[in-house]
């Protein structure tokens, strides 16, 4: 329910960024003429109408405030911004707010409109209205003679203020600095979904770390010992194995790996499960050079794999063939991961992937396939989730498409683990 949730306010926020970036175009049109005019006495070649050069200062100023925005409302990120909003509205000096402080100041007058600027916050933080007032400053070469307070919202109500100021009472100001406002606040709601979507994915990955923790180790450790008295070279190995494929699993550090790494790791868990099971277990590796380096979700190949070992030899008698190939497709990287086990009913998968049965028996629900297939969907879309191909008897081949690019999904450099 948490990832619908998630969805809802992704499609919500579209619609709003819709509207706010409607609202900016009409504050940059309210700011036109003065951009026409300075871009008409501007030399060289005219490039476009003096509205649309207009336009595309605004887009552009926007576009330069809103990386710094999406970081959340902090000092840090106001500083960023404020400038480009200044910018923006034209104003002689402009300054943004959390609930209790100044955190930015762009232009003349922080000196003495500081704490007054706080003071007239607090009336919007009850309100929730935009504010215009006459600033009264005492000092005659203090440009700031009328100020508008703009409420900053996120999810949890009014975060802070923009307050943008002037030399004399301006309705366009009012309207401009109120759809301005109203723009921050989207790329401020934007921000709060982004951190959203990260304790999800940190939430799902610690599910299908809770799932790796008994059966696996107990397992793994008996067949050690198994090799302690016999073969104590191999006991040492295995042990080593296992120390690695744990530290990896259960790392703290990014949500990205590289398909490198998390082979590496498939290859340790292989290396254990082939301690237990024996010449029953064989592996094929097919795996293409120029495609290591592609980053994915961190945790992704493994629970198939473990999935092919499960219901390959748990859950038969005879030997198991697991097939892991990777290959370059132009701007994507496509994995497979295949087995010749017990397969299953494609009715069934389905229910499992709709989260209304387990895995498969005796399984819990939300792991596993299931686990993949929704954070595949979550960081690229639903066009990337798994393709699944099974049959009762006939075993189970999952491909994985993973472009070679994509915003946000970068890798943990090495080094970087606990």
């Amino acid at each position: 329910m948490e990832f619908c949730r998630v969805l809802f306010r992704s499609a919500a926020l579209a619609a709003a960024c819709a509207a706010a970036a409607a609202g900016l175009l009409g504050a940059g049109w309210a700011g036109g003429r003065w951009h026409a005019r300075r871009a008409g006495r501007a030399s060289g070649p005219a490039l476009g109408t003096p509205v649309e050069r207009a336009t595309f200062h605004t887009l552009h100023t926007a576009s330069l405030a809103a990386p710094p925005l999406r970081a959340g409302l902090t000092a840090d990120s106001a500083r960023k911004a404020a400038r480009r909003l200044r910018s923006l509205l034209g104003t002689e000096a402009l300054c943004l707010t959390d609930r209790e402080a100044v955190l930015a100041w762009d232009g003349p007058g922080a000196d003495h409109h500081g704490e007054r600027a706080v003071a007239r916050v607090a009336a919007v933080l009850d309100s929730g209205r935009s504010l215009s007032v006459r600033t009264g400053c005492e000092q005659p070469d203090c440009p700031l003679r009328w100020a508008v307070v703009a409420p900053l919202t996120g999810e949890d109500g009014v975060l802070g203020a923009l307050v943008a100021y002037g030399s004399r009472e301006s309705a366009v100001l009012v309207r401009a600095a109120t759809e301005v406002a109203r723009w921050v606040s989207v790329q401020l709601e934007l921000s709060e979904l982004d951190r959203s979507r990260t304790r999800l994915m940190e939430a799902e990955i610690r599910a299908l770390r809770a799932q790796i923790s008994p059966h696996f180790v107990f397992n793994s450790l008996a067949a050690i010992a198994s090799f302690v008295r016999t073969d104590p070279e191999r006991a040492r190995d295995l042990l080593l194995e296992f120390a690695d494929f744990t530290r990896y699993s259960f790392r703290r550090h990014g949500e990205f790996t590289t398909l490198a790494e998390e082979l590496r790791s498939i290859e340790q868990y292989l290396a254990l499960a082939g301690a237990r099971f024996g010449d029953r277990l064989k592996v094929v590796l097919q795996v293409a050079p120029e495609v290591l380096p592609v980053a994915l979700p961190f945790l992704c190949l493994q629970p198939l794999v473990e999935n092919a070992v499960k219901h390959g030899l748990e859950d038969s008698s005879g030997e198991c063939l697991i097939t892991i190939a990777a290959r370059d497709a132009g701007a994507e990287a496509v994995i497979t991961v295949e087995d010749n086990g017990v397969g299953m009913d494609p009715a069934l998968l389905r229910r499992i992937l709709a989260g209304e049965a387990g895995e498969r028996a005796g399984s819990s629900p939300g792991i596993g396939l299931t686990n993949v297939d929704e954070r595949i969907r979550q960081v690229y879309g639903d066009a990337y989730g798994p393709v699944i191909e099974t049959g009762v008897g006939a075993g189970m081949k999952v491909t994985l498409r993973i472009p070679k690019y994509r915003a946000g999904v970068h890798s943990t450099p090495p080094g970087r683990l606990p």
